[in-house]
């Protein structure tokens, strides 16, 4: 999973997961991956509005966003 992130990283996409709380409550959260440590990572996650720091064993899934939605005028 840590090269999966490790690759957004470097190519400023974004990516839906799917994460794991520390509660076993399943969330899904579009984020970009801004920085990768050994066990955690920070990004901006879209749902909170914010910069936060996720843990790499929670990360069940990772999908690499193939568009983004146009604004709307």
């Amino acid at each position: 999973m840590r090269n999966e992130l490790l690759k957004l990283c470097e190519r400023h996409e974004l990516a839906d997961m799917i994460y794991m709380r520390a509660d076993g409550q399943l969330t899904k959260r579009r984020v970009e991956v801004l920085s990768i440590g050994v066990n955690t990572f920070i990004a901006y996650c879209f749902l909170r509005k914010e910069r936060r720091m996720f843990k790499i064993d929670r990360v069940l899934s990772v999908q690499r966003v193939l568009y983004r939605e146009s604004a709307a005028m």
